[in-house]
């Protein structure tokens, strides 16, 4: 085995001498845990694929976000329309010649293998708001409104695909960028008012009342209008909790499963409950060490649709167990601590503005996915960033890792 000297180490070191190798530690050991998890859940559906699959995938990304990390990110300021046109354009051709599969369009067929756009699309959404926020922040409402602009219309492509989780996460990333970017907290609030007001309004509805009259103290002492503000925020979210009856109508059957049978899956235990209860008993027989790599009853067994994509959080629950679970938060709690430091340490704008984007995506991703795998949250469909099997969701993860390690790789260095 050739060895090389150190002054040679250190000159292929260089490039990469200024990343976060904790980070990337952290990347690889969830990575891992995934593909061990989702091996776990074939052996006996006679599936052996997804697994190497998975591997393979994760070495792809890891070399692609080595690359990204050398290059320069600053250079994307300069493209950042460029890569909105394009991520508008491939999330329109999925319309057109996208394939369908469970009710939903969200593939585009490349050389045999399905590829989900709005994945990807999620990483030029935040260099697109990045470069349009790094110029102006979003202190003033008209610039916050430019950004939801922005957002609106892949969001509406996604929406109408359609894919609920996905748009879900477009809202995150916009929120948490937005607020990077100086947003006044109590617009944010405000913007996601008629949301919760629909909610609220078909659930209980004197607290919908209590929540209409938040929001209007919210606009008064938060908008420069004040009064008309004060009106109009009273207005829309009244107006809101009617509204939320035409939306319902307007989901899919399974949607509207996810999003009540969550509260209630016994109502519907043999239907839309039966993945929410499966993945409870799965998590709760782990107990404290769990049933042991391959043992878990409920994932060997295959009580668990799917398990190897939206809920493999719960073969980890069963087969390793309470200690099992705890690891893998601390390896995502690990990966958002070192986002939030590069971020504040980033030498402008935009790097910072980037690496936000990429935390608020990553975060939302693993609070929904584990929520709804113990009944915290509803069923979206979202997957678990890295652990989860999905070439193009992991892919975009990997890439977007790229860009924060690009940000740390070229901030500028303390100087004594």
């Amino acid at each position: 085995m050739v060895q090389l000297p150190a002054k040679q180490w250190k000159s292929f070191l260089l490039p990469w001498q200024q990343i976060d190798w904790l980070l990337l530690a952290a990347l690889v050991v969830l990575t891992s845990i995934g593909g061990l998890m989702i091996r776990s859940t074939e052996l006996n559906q006679g599936l052996s694929s997804y697994w190497w699959q998975h591997g393979l995938l994760a070495l792809v990304g890891l070399v692609l976000a080595l690359t990204i990390a050398r290059a320069r990110y600053e250079r994307l300021a300069d493209f950042a329309w460029v890569v909105y046109g394009i991520t508008n354009i491939s999330l329109a051709l999925v319309m057109i010649i996208g394939v369908t599969a469970s009710g939903s369009q969200r593939w585009i067929s490349f050389a045999g293998v399905n590829v989900q756009p709005s994945e990807f699309a999620k990483l030029g959404l935040i260099i697109s708001l990045a470069g349009l926020l790094h110029k102006t922040t979003a202190s003033r409402l008209g610039a916050m409104l430019k950004a939801l602009a922005v957002t609106a219309v892949p969001w509406s492509l996604v929406f109408l695909q359609p894919d609920l989780g996905t748009s879900l996460v477009f809202g995150a990333i916009t929120l948490g960028m937005l607020y990077w970017a100086n947003a006044n907290p109590g617009w944010l609030v405000l913007l996601v008012s008629p949301a919760v007001s629909a909610i609220l309004f078909n659930i209980y509805l004197p607290a919908w009342l209590m929540w209409v009259a938040l929001m209007g103290t919210v606009a008064l002492w938060t908008l420069p209008w004040r009064w008309r503000g004060f009106l109009g925020a009273l207005s829309i979210n009244l107006v809101a909790g009617r509204l939320g009856q035409l939306f319902w109508g307007l989901l899919q059957d399974y949607q509207k499963d996810r999003l009540v049978l969550f509260l209630d899956p016994d109502k519907d235990p043999l239907g839309g409950g039966y993945h929410l209860i499966q993945s409870r008993i799965a998590i709760g027989a782990g107990q404290l060490w769990g049933q042991g790599l391959n043992q878990g009853t409920q994932t060997q067994l295959n009580f668990i649709p799917e398990q190897h994509t939206d809920f493999i959080f719960s073969a980890v629950g069963e087969e390793l167990g309470f200690a099992g679970a705890i690891a893998v938060l601390i390896g995502f709690w690990i990966i958002c601590l070192r986002l939030v430091i590069i971020a504040q340490n980033a030498k402008d704008n935009f790097g910072s503005l980037i690496v936000a984007g990429v935390l608020s995506m990553i975060i939302f991703q693993v609070l929904v996915n584990i929520g709804m795998t113990i009944g915290l949250a509803p069923i979206t469909g979202i997957p678990l960033p890295w652990m989860s099997y999905g070439r193009s969701a992991l892919l975009t993860n990997f890439l977007a890792i790229g860009l924060a390690e690009s940000v740390m790789n070229y901030r500028h260095r303390l100087r004594f």
